[in-house]
């Protein structure tokens, strides 16, 4: 992992943290995925709180070097997936997150440690 990777991960999960997002996991998945290399997975705590969490991580994309390809599930925000290429968030609301469980399915992943300020 780079450090660039790093801090593009860190970034992420430092908004969805300061935004009260919770159960922040992520993923390093090269070599499991042709998709992306590293999936970040978090949880807001109903729809209204997963749109915020997707916004302030649309904001904080700027202090990194990813770009924003696409992203899917903002008007119902049960489930948004921001798509920035090497890195892709998965943000949920509880049930879809335990109904879906991608943690599960990219098992193989190796969790990274993620550096995230707690005041």
């Amino acid at each position: 992992m780079t450090l660039q990777d790093r801090k593009n991960l860190n970034v992420i999960a430092q908004a969805i943290f300061d935004k009260k997002g919770f159960n922040i996991l992520s993923l390093d998945v090269r070599g499991l995925s042709t998709m992306t290399d590293y999936l970040v997975i978090a949880e807001g705590t109903v729809d209204r709180h997963v749109k915020s969490l997707a916004g302030i991580i649309k904001s904080s994309i700027p202090q990194t070097s990813l770009h924003i390809y696409r992203i899917d599930g903002e008007k119902d925000a049960e489930w948004v997936i921001i798509d920035c290429g090497d890195v892709i968030v998965h943000l949920f609301i509880p049930e879809m997150r335990e109904k879906y469980h991608l943690e599960e399915l990219w098992s193989k992943g190796k969790i990274v440690d993620l550096e995230i300020s707690v005041p």
